[in-house]
This record gives structure tokens, sequence and C-alpha cells, in this order.
């Protein structure tokens, strides 16, 4: 194998890796979150626009690691600085 065909594979199996490992968790995440408001809402329906308003904050913050995640397995298959140094030599 050449080592450019290295470096791609290597960078396509990284960025699966880190979608995979980034999107477990803000989904535990979310669901967590979601299963407390239904629980807080069940006990106060009074306070259901505090209560939703405060989730969907907490859900953007939480979809914010998977966001980044994504972003970073893209940096690694599409902007790898391996490639121009393996392409050089």
């Amino acid at each position: 194998m050449t080592d450019v065909g290295l470096i791609g594979m290597t960078s396509l199996v990284m960025a699966g890796i880190t979608i995979a490992i980034g999107s477990i968790g803000p989904a535990i995440g979310e669901a967590i979150a979601v299963a407390k408001a239904l629980g807080a809402l069940a006990r106060q329906p009074e306070e259901r626009n505090t209560i939703t308003r405060t989730l969907f904050v907490g859900l953007a913050m939480i979809e914010s690691t998977a966001i980044y995640c994504f972003v970073v397995s893209m940096l690694i298959f599409f902007a790898n600085p391996f490639w121009d140094y393996v392409i050089k030599r």
C-alpha cells in the first residue's frame, strides 16, 4: 500500500470513529434531558413555558457537541494536512 493510500484509509476510519463516538454522547444526553423535562412537566404543568424554553436551550447546547464532531470529521477527511506532506515527498 502506498503512503497516499494509507493516509486516505486512516483518514476515512478516523472520520467514521469521530462521528460514531461523537454522536453517541449527545444522543444519550438529549434522551435524558427530554425524559427529565417530561417528568418536570408532569409535576408542574403551570411552568410549561419556562421548562420548554430551558429544554430547547439545553438541547441546542447538547447538539452542538455532535455538530463539532461532524466538523472535525470533515476536516480530518477533506482538509488533512498529511495529504500535502505525502504528495510533496
